[in-house]
């Protein structure tokens, strides 16, 4: 791990030199950082002479922060809420458009690391999970919730066919308070063998981290709001982390620049009668190089999607995008 010069915390940033150049940041622009973390895109955004606000919902995150704010003499403003609401704070603040903004989806490193934040069966822990650290824990969750409702959780965000064999193995061993109990409920449900290549307890901490933190339906509220506060010309940048986060990002940028397409090649075109794209056309799914992937192997699941902003109107009083992976016919084990 690298730490960042001014923050002196843990991280390495993903694909920092291809969110710099979908950013393309000229000095004295206003940019935002959706997910400020340990600040090692906003060093850099800074670095290229653009001023900086910056969010995240974890307390940590911005006290962590304040050091590089102070030095950076009023060019870096730290917004301690969660980047759903980044238009209306901006707002209150009175920035009225932003020329680019840039999402890092998901867990930080910093917080992986923390094993007091319970995100992580690497180091026990406290089974915790909360970015903001407030609310429903993730002990609440498996504690609390009928076996049924766990299923369907494990299932939905963590993409795990036998969910419902882990869900009745957590409700037999409950209570459970630590995050070494439910890694070890969950890989004895699924017969796991030390020394398998990957553990099985992977994606139900998956599952369980975006339920407690309802991560995609903040996704989904960020890109509305990334959408409503960029001017036009202005570059919404996204790196996400599974499949889930990426579907969400293609979708919305399918759907704002009109690229979404006939249903079937045997229907004639549709009128266009919905509202004027708001992003021209996206650019294809960019993949960290070899040699990032080396270095740092949180790169090899990231993917980078981003877009410019067209002139048109934000889609606002259209329904908002509500399609949620529990859609999908569930066909748990």
């Amino acid at each position: 791990m690298t730490r960042t010069a001014e923050t002196n915390s843990p991280h390495v940033p993903v694909m920092l030199n291809e969110v710099l150049d979908a950013l393309a940041i000229t000095p004295g622009e206003t940019h935002v950082d959706a997910t400020f973390g340990a600040g090692g895109y906003t060093q850099a955004m800074l670095d290229k002479g653009a001023s900086v606000h910056g969010f995240d919902r974890d307390p940590d995150a911005i006290a962590n922060g304040a050091a590089m704010a102070a030095a950076r003499d009023g060019k870096l403003v730290l917004h301690p809420h969660r980047f759903a609401d980044l238009d209306t704070v901006l707002a209150a603040a009175d920035v009225k458009q932003v020329d680019g903004i840039v999402f890092d989806i998901g867990v930080s490193s910093m917080q992986l690391d923390q094993a007091e934040r319970g995100f992580s069966f690497q180091s026990d822990g406290p089974l915790d999970m909360r970015m903001a650290q407030d609310g429903m824990s993730a002990a609440d969750f498996v504690n609390n919730a009928d076996e049924a409702e766990i299923a369907d959780i494990i299932y939905i965000y963590g993409e795990e066919r036998k969910s419902r064999r882990i869900a009745k193995a957590i409700v037999a061993a409950r209570p459970l308070g630590r995050t070494s109990e439910l890694a070890n409920v969950v890989r004895k449900a699924l017969g796991h063998r030390a020394g398998a290549p990957k553990d099985p307890a992977t994606r139900t901490f998956q599952a369980i981290r975006i339920h407690i933190n309802q991560e995609l339906d903040e996704l989904k509220q960020g890109l509305q709001a990334a959408e409503r506060m960029l001017r036009p010309g202005g570059r919404l940048v996204v790196v996400s982390f599974h499949s889930l986060e990426d579907r969400i990002v293609k979708q919305f940028l399918r759907a704002r620049s009109g690229s979404t397409g006939n249903q079937s090649r045997h229907m004639p075109v549709a009128a266009d009668t919905g509202p004027a794209p708001t992003f021209n056309k996206p650019s294809k799914a960019i993949r960290a190089g070899k040699d990032e992937c080396a270095r740092n192997p949180r790169a090899r699941s990231a993917t980078l999607r981003w877009a410019v902003r067209s002139d048109a109107a934000p889609w606002d009083g259209q329904p908002r995008d509500s399609e949620r992976p529990s859609d999908n016919k569930r066909m748990a084990a």
